[in-house]
């Protein structure tokens, strides 16, 4: 914004001008209208991540009691909601826009109706922060922590740009193109995700098959334990109290730092004491590390030597084992090992459970082949995952300087 004018750092050229601003009670109208006789069944709820959605859609069940929802607002297309619920998604509560038909919603909610102005511009507006000040201006802290709370009269003084029409339209034509192609991203990328699940398991069923580099048939799997194939290690956590056994050179590993294909550093580092005084064990670079507890059939592969906790039973390969192949192995198979896990606090797998689930194993060269192709198939993932990245904090940025 410019200094002392109410102008957008980023505009359309053929606009000039400082933008005009309204209250919000001045173009748009309280919605109290109730749910006499329980006309209306269909209850919303505001998710500060998913907008506006049916209850049951939202919670997997029904939340409101259906033969209790006459106190309910009646919300139409188009009636904006806020929720004062806050959240990490949602610091101030969100506000969003009906898509829906006619439903009800909880009177803890303010409904709005505008009665001038582009939707689409609006609701772009309200996924700024820029309204939040306002928020933060007029909200009641001595009430409860999760939710605000403040005077309905102040809520609806709250300031909303209001430049032309047709720059409100054009904004809007702009940032919904963009999300669009956001959205596009995103269903190439869910598109990828389902083809490789279904051909990681037609791959490991043997439906489909690849040829060697003369056009002829590999040589017939062979099914055999694991611990046939790969050095099955645990782990340990040295003592926490001890400062002597940390900050050292070794990474070591928790279940929850399994979330790539490939692990590159650790959250905390152990010393070569620590090693010795726990029950952690050196594990060589290209060892799958693999969570046996709570987070069972989690996986990765380690490109430096490192150690884990208790929570591993992790793989050291043998000369008739790729590591690659075995990653994918166990991502395909996740069930198998859930299925043999037990306890009543947390669900765990044992070494010796471990050992005698059997690996069906195609020669090196063919389970080089299925690796390197799933792994094509992760790097478009990978990719595409970036490109989404990259696009929603440009849109982030948009937002703050077409706005202001």
């Amino acid at each position: 914004m410019e200094k002392n004018k109410n102008v957008p750092k980023l505009r359309f050229p053929e606009f000039k001008g400082e933008w005009e601003e309204k209250k919000l009670g001045e173009i748009a109208e309280k919605r109290i209208l109730k749910n006499n006789n329980s006309h209306f069944k269909n209850v919303f709820t505001n998710s500060a991540v998913h907008g506006i959605i049916n209850q049951r859609d939202f919670f997997d069940k029904d939340i409101a009691n259906q033969d209790n929802i006459n106190g309910y607002y009646i919300v139409e297309k188009d009636d904006f909601v806020y929720n004062p619920r806050i959240s990490t998604s949602a610091p101030v509560g969100p506000i969003s826009r009906n898509k829906f038909g006619t439903g009800v919603m909880s009177p803890l909610y303010s409904v709005f109706r505008f009665k001038k102005g582009n939707l689409d511009f609006i609701e772009w507006f309200f996924r700024t922060t820029y309204w939040h000040r306002h928020m933060e201006d007029i909200a009641n802290y001595g009430a409860r922590a999760d939710r605000m709370s403040f005077a309905i009269s102040d809520f609806y003084k709250m300031p909303v740009p209001d430049p032309v029409p047709k720059e409100q339209t054009k904004i809007a034509t702009f940032l919904t193109a963009v999300d669009e192609k956001l959205t596009q991203l995103k269903k190439k990328k869910a598109l990828l995700e389902k083809y490789k699940k279904g051909v990681m398991q037609k791959l490991f069923s043997q439906e489909l098959r690849f040829k060697d580099d003369n056009n002829q048939d590999f040589p017939d799997w062979q099914e055999l334990p694991l611990d046939k194939t790969a050095d099955i290690v645990g782990g340990g956590t040295p003592d926490t109290s001890n400062e002597l056994l940390w900050n050292g050179n070794i990474q070591w590993f928790t279940p929850t730092e399994l979330k790539f294909k490939y692990v590159k550093f650790s959250n905390r580092n152990i010393t070569d004491e620590g090693l010795k005084q726990s029950s952690a064990k050196l594990l060589p670079a290209g060892t799958v590390l693999f969570s046996s507890r709570a987070t069972i059939g989690d996986a990765s592969i380690t490109l430096k030597e490192c150690a884990t906790n208790q929570g591993f039973q992790s793989f050291v390969v043998g000369d008739n084992l790729y590591n690659e192949y075995l990653y994918y192995w166990i991502i395909n198979n996740k069930n198998v090992f859930l299925m043999k896990a037990s306890g009543s606090t947390f669900l765990e797998i044992s070494k010796n459970e471990v050992a005698k689930i059997n690996i069906e194993l195609p020669s090196l060269p063919e389970q080089q082949k299925i690796a390197n192709f799933l792994s094509a198939i992760d790097e478009k993932i990978s990719h595409c995952g970036k490109q989404i990245e990259k696009m929603e904090a440009w849109k982030k940025g948009l937002l703050q300087q077409i706005f202001c």
